[in-house]
């Protein structure tokens, strides 16, 4: 029940996760062994706030390096999540199963090859500079909570690699759509791509990730990947239209409720 996909790309996988933590930047960093602790005190998104073990080998000290975490993540009013990937010692993960966590939410994480990509013929968007015009527009079409733009100003400012902030608006309605596209050297993140809700299944989706992709690939990107909850069939269903394919999961642990 626990298993990841069969025999992942570890290389990619490693590679992958290092652009994802600089294209999601957390506000609070530190290293415990080859454990990232990962904190962000303003906005509580889980791959902001979670422990993310990078080497399979690194399982000493388990109990004691949890119960230390737990603490840290305590003084930030966090609760503490433990995110799974093929990165993760497997005693580890048999020891969160025996202490009486529960494993939620999994991720695929999907590439594609953009040399390859064909773009359907779609409205060409350009990427806007302005970040407060983007976090509205994310706000918006994800229905998430106005306070935290702030944190999301901050997220976004915090990225190190070129960005693209992508918005389609309507004059009388507002923002319809958002994505953002991290260009990390020869990778292209896509990162918080949303349609609004009562405005999907019209081509909006695939006008958005079609500009940032095009973006991406003229800077010269040449594999884009992106992060998917595995129940959403409607993404999926786009993405697999657009030639991703599935290069490994992720999922969370959290302690379940006594």
């Amino acid at each position: 029940m626990h298993a990841m996909v069969s025999d992942p790309n570890l290389p990619l996988v490693r590679r992958l996760e290092a652009v994802g933590f600089r294209a999601w930047p957390a506000s609070n960093v530190v290293y415990d062994g080859s454990w990232q602790v990962r904190l962000t005190g303003g906005h509580p998104g889980k791959r902001l706030n979670c422990i993310v073990p990078l080497d399979p080998s690194d399982s000493r000290d388990i109990a004691l390096r949890i119960e230390k975490a737990g603490k840290r993540f305590a003084a930030h009013g966090r609760p503490l999540l433990v995110r799974e990937t093929p990165l993760s010692p497997k005693p580890l993960i048999d020891f969160l199963a025996a202490d009486g966590w529960e494993r939620f939410e999994e991720v695929l994480t999907m590439t594609a090859d953009l040399g390859v990509m064909t773009f359907p013929d779609t409205l060409d968007h350009l990427p806007t500079q302005d970040i407060g015009r983007y976090v509205d527009a994310d706000i918006a079409v994800h229905g998430s909570d106005p306070a935290l733009k702030p944190a999301l100003a901050e997220i976004i400012t915090g990225i190190k690699p070129p960005s693209g902030l992508f918005v389609i608006e309507d004059p009388a309605e507002g923002p319809l759509a958002a994505s953002l596209c991290v260009q990390d050297n020869d990778l292209a993140g896509i990162l918080s791509l949303a349609v609004r809700p009562d405005r999907r299944r019209q081509g909006l989706g695939i006008e958005i990730l079609s500009s940032a992709l095009r973006w991406a690939r003229m800077r010269g990107a040449r594999t884009a990947w992106l992060q998917v909850v595995a129940e959403n069939a409607e993404a999926l269903a786009l993405y697999d239209k657009m030639g991703f394919v599935h290069a490994y999961r992720y999922a969370y642990w959290r302690k379940s409720a006594p």
